[in-house]
């Protein structure tokens, strides 16, 4: 990323995460309400997200790491059986009213903190716990790359383009390639894995990279990827 990028994008994000926390403090008494009313537990909730990184560290482990915030969408004790696993369709962890903020990304709100803080940024790829990162980057070559010199994103190309897990439909120009990313190996028994959503957003995440090469590339890329961003909020899907 150069530097006319990186300092652009630092002022957008800037702007963007104060406008952000203006338009939407007034929601958090309002989602706090109901994620109270809904399930016990506390209303936000912190979790260790990947950032980005300069060095190569050859060792998926050893990305650094920040302190997300976001709205609790899951039961207090949802991973005390199963440990740290990915976010699926139907996911019986997710509270009733979860499944609503996640589908909005209502449970995103807090993360305008991170941005106006530094850790993340308004676009970018999203930022994954780095203890799963360590067994996708078994399954899936490169994958903590998508991090390389670039912040995590509330939002992001993955991310309007896609759904919640990662799954492309047939409008995504990745769909006449599905056969080579979905189980490209022809194993059995694992269709519709995790490793095949993570690798179909990892392209997406590797095609955002790209645009930040030239600058104005990265500001239409950006600029566009925000405005589409509301779409996904209020038809809970990416496109």
């Amino acid at each position: 990323m150069n530097t006319p990028v990186r300092v652009a994008k630092r002022l957008m994000d800037i702007a963007g995460s104060l406008v952000g926390l203006a338009a939407t403090l007034p929601l958090y008494p309002l989602i706090a309400a109901v994620i109270k009313l809904d399930s016990p537990g506390p209303v936000f909730y912190r979790q260790r997200r990947a950032r980005g990184y300069e060095e190569a560290s050859g060792d998926a482990s050893r990305v650094p790491v920040f302190h997300m915030l976001k709205f609790r969408t899951m039961r207090r004790d949802a991973e005390s059986a199963t440990g740290a696993v990915l976010a699926q369709a139907g996911d019986p962890r997710v509270t009733g009213i979860g499944r609503l903020l996640r589908r909005t990304r209502l449970d995103e709100l807090p993360q305008f903190l991170h941005v106006l803080g530094g850790q993340m940024s308004l676009v970018g790829p999203r930022p994954e716990r780095p203890e799963l990162i360590v067994n996708l980057a078994a399954a899936v070559p490169f994958f903590e790359e998508r991090l390389r010199a670039v912040k995590p994103g509330i939002t992001g190309l993955a991310q309007v383009s896609l759904d919640y897990a990662g799954r492309m439909d047939a409008t995504s120009p990745l769909w006449p390639y599905r056969d080579q990313l979905l189980n490209p190996f022809k194993l059995e028994g694992i269709e519709d894995s995790e490793a095949d959503d993570m690798r179909t957003k990892m392209l997406y995440d590797f095609a955002y990279a790209a645009s930040l090469e030239g600058f104005w590339n990265f500001l239409r890329t950006d600029l566009g990827i925000i405005l589409r961003t509301p779409k996904v909020m209020l038809f809970g899907r990416g496109r």
